[in-house]
């Protein structure tokens, strides 16, 4: 009696308010691409991250990006699918999934940019974010990234007289390139397509009825057509790069076609290996010119947008990188009984040559510079020294100037 009483109350309660009471809707799911090379996949030890705290332009971002206790901040709101990343492996193309935390790097204990990317844009939105992030280290945009409609790879005469000089055959080194033009790309879109297939799978929590929203697409790529001389053969005059910034039109393009998305805010990750210094002279200031001038297209205004990272390069490790890489020229020479080294005569012995490099670096680096590229640095300079205080600076910016994007101007 008393439970049918409580039940007449409630639906007298239900009537007097206007209906059944509302069920929130689950709030579309936001997609995100983050695409390119090694620099995508993200060559930045975790143990790089201590080193964050030591430098005031840094230490709030850490801040963000661990807990209280120390252990990395797992995203609550953000889910990701990752392929080219897992074990390292160039041409890997398992997936690895779930919630964004550390460790979707070019391997289990590294991250790129994608770890900030992820926690700014779950600080900003307020819905539930997905994540596709498509990397292989070591490909180019000019053959291996190739866009459909930018048509098959061009031979130029200079690039077949190299070939001819060096003896190679032709005809095998062209049904190698038809075959590699392109792979990629198709990867990508494949991945991206399979993901939005079945979302579910990704994210456990999405229902269908929420739908999702291409939200923005990031591309971190470059190195590999920057030291193609061959491609580029002018590449240390000005406009060497044209045809990688004719390229990257060409991309944008065919990705909103492909992916049906015909205003996805697109940004372009400017190459910043170097700092300002290297990007002030050939061949990486024609190429960052060539990137930059790709975002600039009358068409592309307003939704893509450059992003440079070389505000973020680290001088104080690079210079230490480069002293590094002294010991290794030194290392080569004492082997070779360079005339002008200390093993001229070759009589050192391998403990000698071991001996003597030591007490080199100890007068080379500093016991203060060591220890700083011990808890800084992890990787070479063209990964952006595997740095975390680096590549999550990067991460943050691509994610601000998506949300720059889908604001629209101001």
């Amino acid at each position: 009696m008393k439970s049918s009483i409580a039940s007449a109350v409630c639906l007298a309660c239900v009537l007097l308010l206007g209906g059944a009471p509302q069920v929130e809707a689950a709030k579309p799911l936001k997609v995100f691409i983050l695409a390119g090379q090694s620099n995508m996949q993200g060559h930045a030890h975790v143990s790089t991250l201590d080193s964050m705290a030591d430098d005031s332009k840094t230490a709030l971002l850490l801040q963000e990006m661990r807990n209280a206790d120390g252990t990395p901040k797992v995203c609550q709101r953000v889910w990701i699918s990752s392929v080219g990343c897992l074990g390292d492996r160039y041409s890997d193309l398992q997936e690895q999934t779930g919630q964004l935390t550390t460790g979707f790097g070019a391997g289990k204990d590294k991250i790129g940019p994608e770890f900030t990317f992820g926690l700014t844009m779950e600080k900003v939105l307020d819905e539930p974010i997905l994540i596709i992030k498509t990397s292989w280290g070591g490909r180019s945009l000019h053959t291996d990234f190739r866009p459909p409609s930018a048509g098959p790879y061009v031979w130029s005469d200079y690039e077949l007289n190299q070939h001819k000089q060096r003896k190679d055959d032709l005809e095998k080194v062209k049904a190698e390139k038809l075959e590699a033009t392109g792979v990629y790309y198709r990867e990508m879109i494949k991945h991206v397509q399979h993901v939005l297939g079945d979302i579910k799978r990704v994210v456990p929590e999405y229902e269908e009825s929420q739908g999702y929203e291409l939200a923005g697409f990031v591309w971190f790529q470059g190195f590999n057509d920057l030291v193609s001389s061959w491609t580029y053969e002018n590449n240390s005059k000005p406009g060497g790069y044209d045809l990688y910034r004719d390229l990257l039109v060409h991309l944008i393009r065919d990705v909103r076609k492909d992916l049906s998305a015909p205003q996805l805010p697109f940004v372009i990750g400017v190459m910043g290996i170097g700092g300002e210094k290297d990007g002030s002279k050939p061949p990486q200031k024609y190429f960052r010119e060539a990137q930059t001038a790709a975002a600039a297209m009358t068409e592309f205004q307003g939704n893509v947008k450059a992003v440079p990272t070389s505000p973020f390069w680290d001088d104080r490790l690079a210079e230490v990188d480069e002293k590094h890489g002294e010991l290794r020229q030194l290392a080569y020479l004492l082997r070779v009984k360079d005339k002008n080294r200390a093993n001229a005569d070759g009589s050192m012995n391998e403990e000698q040559q071991k001996q003597y490099l030591k007490d080199y670096e100890a007068k080379l680096i500093s016991p203060e510079q060591a220890l700083m590229w011990k808890r800084g640095a992890s990787n070479g300079g063209y990964h952006y020294l595997g740095a975390a205080k680096i590549l999550a600076p990067i991460g943050k910016a691509f994610a601000e100037a998506v949300v720059d994007l889908r604001a629209g101007p101001r």
